[in-house]
């Protein structure tokens, strides 16, 4: 599509390609803060949930997250699990680390959110809201210029100040603007789902470190249902998804030692190849922002993709915040500190997430006691982990300054 410079209409302030749990929240922060928003997605979301009537798919919400969807205006369209203990243990080890809301001086650490009835909710917001408009279709180009850019939907062009791609580690945008990507292969696969237990969760968060990758339990809203994350060989995935569910729900009551007694059973299982990437550029056109999993994908045994990507939306309305009132968001170098910073922080998660899951991958007796050492250390000292916890939860200096 071919650019008129004499023809300088717009159709929104901001354009926001992708509807998903990150999209969908910066759409309505934006259109919160005065702006005409796009809102572009191929299709509508639709529910899905599992044999347990429950989402499989999960997110562990922070308290600087959860803040954000409450100015959003759906957290208390929401029915969170609440937790407000992980327990960290090793399959190899001795050490243990157990992080409590009550060492951070809070009621919880954080939330589980289903991701189908989250999004269910602030697509529910979405078309009440009179600054958003939603537009259906697939993207088939984007064509940027000096005063806007302008989004080819299935031949029909939206036209904005701002494109912003939100669209998943797959992401359209990303690919038609030409923005690369560095990648870090983890050589796993994680698989997800759900387990029913004899024993209540207690709002206890469970990860072991396991000599495969780590297995991860988080508490549902359910007492006695917990979401699983467990990351692994590709063969051992691919063995797992097949095992009869009685087989399945063995080896996960015996990986997590039956702290939750009797795994009973188990929903349907997923899996999906992990892989750790970074955009060369958030910001690689004037007028186009890259946020989410379009621009970083972290692995999932931190459970921070969510909340780094709502990281993004909220230092994307400082940036808006500090604009004078009908100032072109879009234009010329405003951007650029924001795309320097948002990439810093993601090179950094991903170059931790990578030195912690190799950590705990090493079996060498020299490093197996220096890491016990480290853990038993940390475990037994207050005030350090103390700071550890309140930076997990984005409430730290370290975490602030992002």
């Amino acid at each position: 599509m071919s650019l008129d410079a004499s023809d300088s209409r717009t159709d929104f302030d901001v354009i926001v390609v992708g509807g998903g749990l990150i999209g969908a929240t910066a759409a309505l922060a934006i259109a919160g803060r005065g702006a005409r928003v796009g809102l572009i997605d191929v299709r509508r979301p639709a529910p899905s949930l599992g044999a347990f009537d429950m989402d499989i798919r999960n997110i562990a919400c922070s308290p600087a997250s959860q803040a954000l969807l409450a100015e959003v205006g759906v957290w208390d369209d929401l029915t969170p699990a609440c937790y407000v203990r992980m327990d960290v243990w090793e399959e190899r080890g001795t050490a243990a680390l157990s992080f409590g809301a009550d060492e951070a001086d809070r009621a919880e650490l954080g939330w589980i959110l289903e991701n189908s009835p989250t999004v269910t909710a602030l697509w529910q917001r979405i078309e009440e809201h009179p600054r958003v408009e939603v537009r259906l279709g697939a993207v088939t180009a984007v064509d940027c210029a000096a005063d806007r850019v302008v989004v080819s939907l299935q031949d029909q062009p939206v036209v904005g100040r701002l494109l912003i791609g939100v669209d998943g580690a797959r992401s359209a945008v990303r690919e038609l603007v030409g923005a690369g990507t560095e990648v870090l292969a983890t050589g796993q696969m994680a698989l997800a789902t759900l387990v029913r237990t004899e024993l209540e969760h207690e709002g206890v968060a469970l990860q072991r470190f396991l000599l495969d990758g780590p297995l991860a339990l988080l508490p549902s809203r359910e007492p006695r249902l917990s979401s699983v994350v467990w990351s692994q060989s590709p063969a051992e995935a691919e063995r797992r998804q097949a095992l009869p569910d009685a087989r399945f729900c063995a080896e996960i009551e015996a990986a997590i030692e039956a702290r939750l007694g009797r795994v009973t059973a188990v929903d349907a299982r997923f899996t999906f190849p992990l892989a750790q990437h970074v955009v060369h550029d958030f910001n690689p056109e004037q007028r186009v922002l890259l946020l989410g999993d379009a621009a970083r994908v972290l692995h999932p045994l931190a459970g921070l993709g969510a909340n780094v990507g709502f990281e993004d939306v909220r230092d994307l309305l400082s940036v808006l915040g500090r604009l004078p009132d009908g100032a072109d968001p879009g234009r010329a170098g405003i951007w650029r500190a924001f795309a320097r910073k948002r990439r810093t922080r993601a090179q950094l998660m991903v170059a931790a997430m990578a030195g912690f899951r190799y950590a705990y991958a090493e079996s060498t007796p020299a490093l197996t006691w220096l890491r016990n050492s480290a853990v038993g250390w940390i475990n037994a000292t207050g005030t350090v982990k103390q700071q550890i916890i309140r930076e997990a939860l984005g409430l730290g200096p370290l975490a602030s300054a992002w």
